[in-house]
C-alpha cells in the first residue's frame, strides 16, 4: 500500500498511540507525511513514540483517558490548540484486555474493557467529528480498531468480544450519520497480532494460533498500520462503513 506522501500535511490523532499497534500506526502515518498527535493513557509512552517519528518536531504527544468524556474533550481541544486545526484523521487504537472465563469474569473487568474499548472509541469518534463539523472542515476519516474476536468470539474474552463487536456496530452507524459531512468511518479488524498485549499469551498457545493462519504466521503491528494508512488516505475516498479483516486468512 504505497504512495509516499499521500497524507502530506494532514493532521492525524492516534489514540492508544503508545501501544504496539498504535505506535506502528503513528510511524506509518508520519512516513506518509502526516503530522501526528500521539495520545495514550500513558503520557510517557506517547512521548516516546512521538520522539521516534519521522520529522519528530512536527508531532506532539498527549496523555488522555479515552473513557472519560471531559478528558477526551480536553484532548481534542488541546490537539486543535497545538496544531491550529482539528484532526482530519483519527485512528482509535486504545484498548485493554481483562481475560477470564465467563463463569469467573468479574463485573469490574467486564466494565473496564467496555469502558476503554467501546465507550472510549465512541467518545473519541464523537469529539473528533464534532470538532470537524464545527470548524466547517471538509471531510475527514475515522478508523476504529476492532478485532476479529468481535465476529467469532474467543475463549476467556467475553468482555473483549462484546466490546469489539460493539465497535463495529458503532462504526457502521457513525458512517451512516457522518457521510453527509464527508466524514468516512471504517473499522480494521486485526486477528492475532504480535504486540505487548499478546506477549502475555504462552508461546505454545501463540504457535497454535499461528498454525491455524492460512498465511502461516501471526500478524505484525505494521500489517494493521498499512491498512489504517490506506483507510486514512484519499485512496479510500469511496469506502465508508466497511470492516477490513487483517487476519492472514484466519476464520475466512
Amino acid at each position: 500500500m504505497g504512495s509516499a506522501g499521500r497524507l502530506s500535511a494532514v493532521l492525524a490523532l492516534v489514540t492508544g498511540g503508545g501501544g504496539g499497534i498504535g505506535g506502528a500506526v503513528c510511524a506509518r502515518l508520519a512516513r506518509e507525511g502526516a503530522r501526528v498527535a500521539v495520545a495514550d493513557g500513558d503520557a510517557a509512552a506517547a512521548a516516546a513514540v512521538a520522539s521516534r517519528l519521522a520529522r519528530a518536531g512536527e508531532h506532539a504527544a498527549f496523555g488522555a483517558d479515552v473513557a472519560s468524556a471531559p478528558a477526551v474533550a480536553h484532548l481534542v481541544a488541546d490537539v486543535q490548540a497545538h496544531f491550529g486545526a482539528p484532526p482530519a484523521v483519527c485512528v482509535a487504537c486504545a484498548g485493554v484486555t481483562r481475560d477470564a472465563f465467563l463463569l469467573r469474569l468479574s463485573e469490574g473487568d467486564f466494565d473496564e474493557v467496555l469502558r476503554v474499548n467501546l465507550k472510549g472509541t465512541f467518545l473519541v469518534t464523537q469529539a473528533v467529528a464534532r470538532a470537524l463539523v464545527e470548524a466547517g472542515a471538509p471531510g475527514g476519516s475515522v478508523v476504529t480498531v476492532g478485532s476479529v474476536v468481535g465476529k467469532v468470539g474467543n475463549l476467556g474474552q467475553a468482555n473483549y468480544a462484546a466490546a469489539k463487536a460493539g465497535v463495529e456496530g458503532l462504526t457502521r452507524t457513525c458512517a451512516k450519520e457522518l457521510a453527509r459531512f464527508g466524514i468516512r468511518c471504517n473499522a480494521v479488524l486485526p486477528g492475532f497480532v504480535a504486540t505487548p498485549m499478546t506477549a502475555k499469551v504462552p508461546p505454545k498457545v501463540l504457535q497454535k494460533f499461528a498454525d491455524q493462519v492460512p498465511l502461516g504466521r501471526l500478524g505484525e503491528p505494521q500489517d494493521v498500520a498499512d491498512v489504517c494508512a490506506f483507510l486514512a488516505s484519499p485512496e479510500s475516498s469511496y469506502i465508508t462503513g466497511a470492516s477490513v479483516e487483517v487476519t492472514g486468512g484466519l476464520f475466512m
